[in-house]
């Protein structure tokens, strides 16, 4: 009797998520524990957040649920072996960034701050994984500023790290919180860098994922290049409604 040999999968589920420091809209409720559920029967290969929080000394000591862990390491203590958090937005009673998720091994990571304010989280998270198939795939995880002049200057920032820092063969998904509800980025990422956005590329048009109880503005992005796309993926269960202000959004590559 002859062992089977294991089937290296060739296909990668990512998902992006502003999950607005573990609360609900106008932060009602702490719902850190149900993101976690919900990230769970999803089950994504990577998962890309933002506004995950690191630490809050005054809501650690308020919040009786408040997990020991940081925030990151707590939505992926059960599935996600790899995981990343960037600090970026830091004061007195705390601090909070970006993150990445992930079940394949992290070869490589940096950070780069894109805002001149302690106070705002706009940094670009850049992580090298080994896929099953033994090649490397790019994952870069964003959160831009709420100004159009602000955004612009940080797309060229990120434009000019891809440039110098990931060879253009190598295969590259970029997702996170563009806050580009005027869809100046599209054109940017394309000429620039020769992404493609998944829903743009998928349907005809961006996810629209802000605000959670009526989404309208199309804020959250999946850029990619060197994969194909197999399928975009959106959460409209009224369950992601409780959870935080975005909806997260998805989408299946093959590589």
């Amino acid at each position: 009797m002859t062992d089977k040999t294991k089937e290296i999968p060739d296909s990668i589920k990512i998902l992006t998520y502003n999950i607005h420091k573990g609360f609900s809209i106008a932060n009602r409720r702490f719902t850190l524990f149900g993101i976690r559920e919900a990230l769970e029967v999803i089950d994504p290969d990577v998962i890309f957040l933002q506004e995950l929080q690191g630490e809050h000394h005054k809501r650690r000591r308020k919040i009786d649920s408040w997990p020991l862990k940081p925030q990151g390491e707590f939505l992926a203590e059960n599935r996600w072996p790899f995981s990343l958090y960037a600090k970026n937005a830091v004061y007195k009673k705390g601090h909070h960034g970006n993150g990445i998720l992930c079940k394949y091994p992290i070869i490589s990571w940096h950070n780069k701050n894109l805002s001149k304010a302690k106070f705002a989280s706009r940094s670009y998270l850049h992580a090298k994984i080994l896929l099953p198939n033994k090649t490397h795939l790019n994952l870069v995880c964003v959160h831009l500023g709420l100004f159009e002049a602000e955004r612009e200057m940080q797309l060229g920032m990120i434009a000019q790290a891809i440039a110098e820092t990931i060879p253009s063969d190598e295969p590259l998904i970029m997702a996170g919180d563009f806050n580009d509800w005027r869809k100046r980025a599209l054109e940017h990422m394309k000429i620039d860098l020769g992404l493609k956005e998944a829903f743009k590329d998928y349907s005809g048009q961006h996810a629209r994922t802000f605000p959670v109880w009526r989404p309208t503005l199309q804020v959250d992005r999946i850029y990619y290049r060197g994969l194909h796309l197999q399928e975009a993926l959106s959460f409209q269960h009224k369950r992601w409604c409780k959870l935080s202000d975005h909806l997260p959004i998805g989408a299946i590559f093959n590589y």
